[in-house]
C-alpha cells in the first residue's frame, strides 16, 4: 500500500510540474484552498495511472503494428491522447486537468513521461529482499 501511494504521489507532482511547465495544460481545481488543490492533482494522478493502465494497455495492444512501424513514435500521439481523455474525464466531473488542444496535449505527455521517469528514478521503493 505504502508504494502504491508514493507511485501515486510522485505522479501528482509530475503532473504538477507538467502544469508549471507547459503553457497549454492547466489544473482547475474544484475549489481555491491548497488541500482542494492538492486534492485535485492526488484525483487526477489516480485517473491518469487507471487510464493509462487499462485503456492504454489496450489501444497498446491494437496499435502494435503501428508502433513497430513508426519505431515507437506513435507513443507520443497515443500519450496525448490518453492525456487528452484524462482532460475530457475530469471535464465532465466539473474539474481537473484542461489541455488548450492536441499538441499541447502531446507535448504534455512528453513532459509529464521524462518527469515521471526522473521521479521514479530518484525515489525508487526499496524492494523486500527474499
Amino acid at each position: 500500500m505504502a508504494r502504491f501511494l508514493l507511485k501515486l504521489t510522485l505522479n501528482a507532482v509530475a503532473l504538477w510540474l507538467t502544469t508549471v511547465l507547459v503553457a497549454g495544460v492547466s489544473l482547475q481545481p474544484y475549489a481555491n484552498d491548497t488541500f482542494s488543490v492538492v486534492m485535485s492533482y492526488l484525483l487526477i494522478a489516480l485517473l491518469f495511472g487507471f487510464v493509462n493502465g487499462v485503456v492504454g494497455t489496450f489501444v497498446r495492444i491494437i496499435a502494435f503494428p503501428l508502433y513497430v512501424l513508426t519505431l515507437g513514435l506513435i507513443s507520443l500521439i497515443v500519450n496525448g491522447l490518453l492525456l487528452m481523455l484524462v482532460a475530457w474525464f475530469t471535464d465532465v466531473i466539473g474539474f481537473g486537468l484542461v489541455i488548450e488542444d492536441f499538441w499541447w496535449g502531446v507535448l504534455g505527455a512528453l513532459v509529464l513521461g521524462i518527469i515521471s521517469w526522473l521521479l521514479n528514478l530518484v525515489f525508487r521503493p526499496a524492494r523486500p529482499s527474499r
